[in-house]
């Protein structure tokens, strides 16, 4: 059986290079009752932060200077501690979408933001990784 405390206690991570996206999303996920939300905009410090914070979701912007998400989720793939690690990438372009969930991503968000759609991904991405880690027990 799933805790629904579970999920708003899952460790998650908003990577944007654009702080207005950044405080928009910790805004709509606080107050969704997530619990422990971080955030970065520098997309040379998600591998460590992963590393030293075991993340169950990022919330990954692809289009970034310097690394984009793409780049991200190929670095992270190789962490030993991502079995149960989600990426849900956010981007306005279809093309990127498709590319995404190839690359491993398991849903995207889209611009403009929307709640609704947000919470739905990460409610069943948390469920999804805890009935897997329950499984697997």
């Amino acid at each position: 059986m799933i805790d629904g405390q579970d999920i708003f206690d899952a460790n998650i991570l908003v990577v944007d290079d654009i702080d207005t996206n950044v405080l928009l999303l910790e805004q709509m996920l606080s107050e969704s009752g997530y619990q422990q939300v971080t955030s970065t905009m520098d997309p040379f410090t998600v591998v460590e932060l992963h590393r030293a914070n075991h993340y169950d979701l990022i919330l990954l912007d692809l289009q970034m200077p310097g690394r984009d998400g793409f780049q991200l989720m190929e670095d992270l793939k190789l962490e030993p501690d991502n079995n149960y690690l989600s990426i849900l990438v956010i981007t306005a372009q279809i093309e990127q979408k498709w590319r995404s969930l190839a690359a491993g991503a398991k849903g995207f968000i889209g611009k403009p933001f929307n709640i609704v759609e947000i919470d739905t991904c990460i409610r069943n991405l948390l469920i999804e990784n805890s009935l897997i880690k329950q499984h697997k027990m």
